[in-house]
């Protein structure tokens, strides 16, 4: 290809082409020349007399004295050192005005070799604190070379990491103050990963926590209570709301984010991962015109996603949907939300004593906490209205007992539930990577014990680039269901133990927790290491 071309094609704006994404810059000239990417690197190199290396090794010490902002913005690594040169591995020919900068950063001579797009973006991310994920650039019109100061440095950074976090599909993010330097751990399917902070960006610690204060409108020079707050993030697929809390630790605030409504849940009752008996039988609870449903589990087990595909169930033009929330995490077109506010009396109690007389046909309450608000749940199913709501139990049975703590009678469980769901969430199989193999004979053994089942045709976590290592990529629901059917409520009222109560909930067929994970490392969607870290032994 001759160089005229080549100028023609791509230098005529080469400063908005540096904008754009390496690998979506190396795709498009592939596309041009009508070749792969290591065809069009080979004639990139080329044209620019660079050299093309297909595989290099990045030198860590001289990555350390490179400023981070170098490094993300020009996507940039250094892979070696002689004397005053040191050598770099780039995605894209740079222009003198850039290795100008890099020169007058770094103190070294600049000599410069064209790398694999992907491999360098990928390290620059897993150097930088995400696994797999690109490092992005501060706001289109901000250039590296426009940072002067410490507060774009930070607000830079801090815009970086929530991109990254959420291109990662992670769902909460923590900033942890320790005595020299500031912790940010991020979760992901359930699990914590550790976002590595550059070096040079330690010293700013209290910067970035005052950032993300001012970020959510929260009082910045208030250190000694926690705060809460709220910050609307903008992301090109649209704005996210991200729930943040503050809470003071010994060596300064803990911040704590929580990403809401960032689409990751399913949107329908049929994204569920439910077998058709379980499903029908939800559907049928549903289509009462009164009552309870509850959906119970720990912290972090899919309850709300679960109630919010019920509730767009429910929605059709000729039902008043109404729920009460803390906080709201997905906003449903045509149902009446609203947020709990304690500060100013806004409690469950008090809007939903507000909400009956709103004229619902359905009421859903995101937590039942205390007596009052389980009485007025009740009184309201009794009265013509289907309620859902959840508890924090460790099964569906388990979810009468509770009730029945907080004082609730038997008599009105027994008339006012219909149905208990009971769910965990465990972490799906790599599709890509996840295979059969010999378990170790204790590790099988145990888990037939537990499962009293056959466990052959199994399949393990291994890893590969699609799920960074990790063998799992998403999450599913495990679901138990109790149908509070004549014989169940006879139960209630007769006060029987739970114990009792399960064994007739069995014989009318109830499928539990540990009957569905089982069910689902038979069909190799997760594994036996995943499923026994959710069921008790």
């Amino acid at each position: 290809m001759e160089d005229a071309v080549f100028q023609a094609k791509f230098s005529k704006d080469i400063a908005q082409v540096l904008s754009v994404d390496p690998g979506l810059r190396l795709r498009e000239f592939a596309k041009f020349l009508d070749c792969s990417e290591d065809s069009a690197l080979n004639a990139l190199a080329e044209i620019s007399g660079l050299k093309f290396i297909k595989k290099f090794t990045v030198d860590g010490e001289v990555l350390k004295k490179i400023p981070y902002q170098l490094v993300t913005e020009y996507k940039i690594l250094p892979i070696g050192i002689d004397g005053n040169t040191v050598s770099f591995a780039i995605c894209w020919p740079l222009t003198n005005s850039q290795i100008r900068w890099i020169t007058v950063a770094t103190g070294y001579d600049v000599e410069c070799s064209l790398g694999h797009t992907d491999a360098i973006i990928k390290f620059i991310g897993e150097s930088f604190g995400l696994p797999g994920v690109a490092a992005q650039g501060i706001d289109d019109e901000q250039n590296w070379e426009d940072v002067e100061n410490e507060d774009a440095i930070v607000i830079k950074f801090v815009n970086n990491l929530l991109k990254r976090c959420i291109e990662a599909r992670a769902t909460d993010i923590h900033f942890e103050p320790q005595r020299s330097s500031l912790t940010i751990r991020y979760r992901v399917d359930g699990d914590l990963v550790i976002a590595r902070v550059p070096e040079n960006l330690k010293k700013f610690q209290a910067a970035i926590i005052s950032r993300l204060k001012i970020m959510a409108k929260l009082n910045i020079s208030e250190k000694r209570h926690p705060q809460d707050g709220k910050i609307l993030f903008k992301m090109p697929q649209g704005p996210l709301d991200i729930r943040v809390s503050t809470l003071p630790t010994t060596y300064g605030e803990s911040v704590s984010l929580r990403i809401l409504a960032n689409g990751n849940g399913p949107i329908e009752l049929n994204d569920l991962e439910l077998d058709q008996p379980r499903k029908t039988l939800l559907k049928d609870a549903l289509a009462r015109p009164h009552g309870i449903i509850l959906v119970t589990g720990p912290t972090g087990s899919g309850k709300s996603t679960t109630l919010s595909a019920c509730l767009r169930e429910l929605r059709v033009p000729n039902k008043r949907l109404m729920t009460v929330e803390d906080p709201i995490e997905y906003e449903i077109q045509g149902v009446n939300q609203t947020q709990v506010n304690p500060e100013i009396g806004l409690t469950f109690a008090s809007v939903l004593r507000s909400i009956l007389r709103q004229d619902p046909d359905i009421i859903m309450i995101g937590e039942i906490r205390d007596r009052e608000t389980a009485e007025i749940a009740i009184r309201a199913s009794i009265t013509g209205h289907l309620v859902l709501s959840t508890l924090h139990t460790n099964d569906s049975v388990g979810t009468l007992t509770r009730l029945r703590d907080i004082g609730v009678e038997d008599f009105l469980l027994s008339s006012a539930i219909r149905l208990i769901v009971a769910q965990r969430l465990v972490r799906k199989l790599c599709p890509h990577c996840a295979k059969g193999e010999d378990f170790k004979k204790m590790s099988r053994q145990e888990a037939e014990r537990i499962f009293k089942s056959e466990l052959s045709t199994a399949l393990m976590a291994c890893g590969c680039d699609h799920c960074d290592g990790l063998g799992y990529y998403g999450r599913m629901g495990v679901f138990e269901i109790l149908d509070v059917n004549d014989a169940i409520r006879k139960a209630i009222v007769e006060r029987k133990l739970e114990v009792e109560i399960r064994s007739i909930a069995a014989e009318n067929g109830m499928l539990t927790l540990k009957d569905d994970v089982l069910d689902k490392i038979k069909n190799g969607t997760t594994s036996i290491e995943e499923a026994m870290r959710i069921i008790e032994h």
